[in-house]
Order: structure tokens, then sequence, then C-alpha cells
């Protein structure tokens, strides 16, 4: 199967490098002729367009930062949708979006997957991140072979659109994570905690998770890099707000953590690393919440597995 990539940034850019690693037949196309080049000298193919890359190819992945960017590089691919075609949307979007923009791709005879990712950027980097695939089942058959070379762990979560829900449940739940996590840091630190030995306690705790075993770690070493901004992170938290309301659901966390992160964009940028929001406790305390020996940088160091398709209880 000949798939197009759009869309090579953070996460993008090491997804589509999985494909070529695993000797698929692959065309990319960015706005930064860079990135495409990077590609290129790994054996992909220039795109030149999304709408050239719709032509030739029989999958086109986006993988774009805003559902307005999506639905811009669908409407130039729509003319040459016909039988056979499939649009892969692996951005983290707004559900009632996808599923408009799928119609359309259906509409023309082709087919949509709604297939976002979970993990984080070191583990896109290695085949190892997770992935939602909203589609039907026999859509979901055919592409889970490029699947699989992207992610380990694959779940089919029926229609389009419930992918991402679902992604934007899960990404809700990280930020509510990593502003605890700076919480309870910060405390401990100002309680005269070593920090280090911190981060082993909630790692072998009730308290622990994938955000502290990850972020905290670019928390305490000053990196602070977590390769995800703070404008992304408002666009999931507000999407999972949006379906909160629409389904009448009176949260009460959901607007604190929204009005702490635009204030730490307030103060650090749109486009701030989002565990830089530590800095805000930092800045309020005097104090600093950092520990010796710990990574500049996240790197995943399980071996990569073949991906697999993840069979959920009934």
């Amino acid at each position: 199967m000949k798939v197009g990539f759009i869309g090579l940034g953070n996460v993008g850019g090491k997804l589509c490098g999985s494909l070529i690693r695993n000797k698929i037949d692959v065309q990319v196309h960015d706005l930064n002729a860079e990135f495409v080049s990077e590609k290129e000298a790994l054996g992909a193919q220039d795109g030149q367009s999304p709408s050239q890359m719709m032509q030739a190819c029989d999958a086109v992945i986006t993988c774009l930062p805003t559902p307005a960017a999506s639905s811009a590089v669908l409407e130039e691919m729509l003319p040459h949708v016909q039988p056979g075609k499939i649009w892969m949307e692996m951005s983290t979007t707004d559900a009632a979006e996808v599923k408009r923009l799928a119609a359309r791709v259906a509409e023309r005879g082709g087919s949509a997957v709604d297939c976002p990712v979970s993990g984080g950027c070191h583990r896109a980097d290695t085949g190892n991140i997770s992935i939602y695939a909203g589609c039907d089942r026999a859509t979901f058959d055919r592409v889970l072979p490029i699947l699989t070379c992207m992610g380990r762990r694959i779940l089919h979560v029926g229609d389009v659109g419930n992918s991402s829900v679902l992604k934007v449940m899960t990404n809700y739940l990280a930020t509510a994570n990593l502003l605890t996590l700076c919480e309870a840091l910060t405390v401990m630190k100002a309680a005269g905690m070593d920090l280090g030995m911190t981060y082993e306690a909630i790692a072998m705790s009730s308290g622990t998770s994938f955000v502290h075993e990850t972020e905290s770690q670019l928390i305490l070493s000053g990196s602070r890099d977590v390769n995800f901004t703070m404008d992304l992170v408002q666009k999931d938290i507000g999407l999972f707000q949006k379906l909160a309301d629409t389904f009448d659901v009176p949260l009460e966390i959901s607007p604190l953590l929204i009005e702490m992160m635009s204030d730490g964009q307030r103060r650090y940028g749109d486009r701030a690393q989002s565990n830089r929001m530590i800095e805000r406790l930092e800045e309020a305390t005097g104090l600093s919440v950092l520990a010796p020996g710990f990574p500049q940088e996240l790197v995943d160091d399980e071996p990569e597995e073949p991906g697999y398709e993840v069979t959920p209880n009934r």
C-alpha cells in the first residue's frame, strides 16, 4: 500500500519515520520544506501537494495542529477521493468536525479513519505509541498493517469520531495530572524533602502515573521540554470542556485547568512548553524545583515491538 503523510511536526514527523523505517512506500508533505527533505533523505518521496498525494496514494494520513488545518488540507484532496481511497486523520481534533469531514469522504466513495495517538513524542519515535482507530471494521482491517508500523497497541473504538472523544479525554486527564504534580513537587520542596527521593516515592506509590514517570523527570532536570506546547494543551482541554457542555455535564475541575493554562500562556507565551507550568509555583514561592540526575529529554528505552490490536473487555 502506498501511503501519504501530511504534517511532519513533533508527532507527525516521528510517526512518518516509523513508516519509513518499516519499509512502507511513503510520500510526504509539509509547509516546512526542511522537514520534507529530512524524510526524503530517509527514503520517502516528496508528495508535492495534498491533491497529488491523494491521486497517487492508497491512503493519506494527516497529522496537523488544528481542525481548521485538517479541513483545509482535506478540501484539496476531496476532488481526488474515489472508491478505495482512505483518509486517515491522526490529529487531535473535534469529534463533530472529523465526522463532518469523514461524511464528505464517504460521499465520494472513500473511507475515513479517525486515529489519533497517545503516549508522548518519545514513543512516537520508536513505534511504541498507542493508537485509537474509529472506522468500520472492514476499513480497520485494511489500515491495521499501517497502524501497527506506527504504534504498538491499536484499539478499534467503533465509529469515526469515537477516537477523538477518547483522545481529548486522555489529554484532559494528563493535563490535570501535570498540574497536580507541579503542586505536589513544590509542596515537597517547601517541606524540605529531597526531590530525587520524592520522585521515587511517587513512582512506587498509588499516586504514580505515566505523566509522573515522564514529565516529572523533565521538570526536575530543568529541561521542561516535553515537545508539547501550551496552545495544544488548551486546544485539547477546550475540546473536552466542549464535550461536557454538549452533554450538560457540570464540570468543576475542567474550567480551573483552562484558567490555569491561560495564566501560563500569558506568562510564558502561547507556545511555551506545557511543563513550564511549574514555574508559576517557583515564582510564587521563590523555590527551585530541581534535582540532579534527571534527563534533559525523554528517550523511549523499550525495544520497538510489532504492533497489535488490543481487545477490550466486553
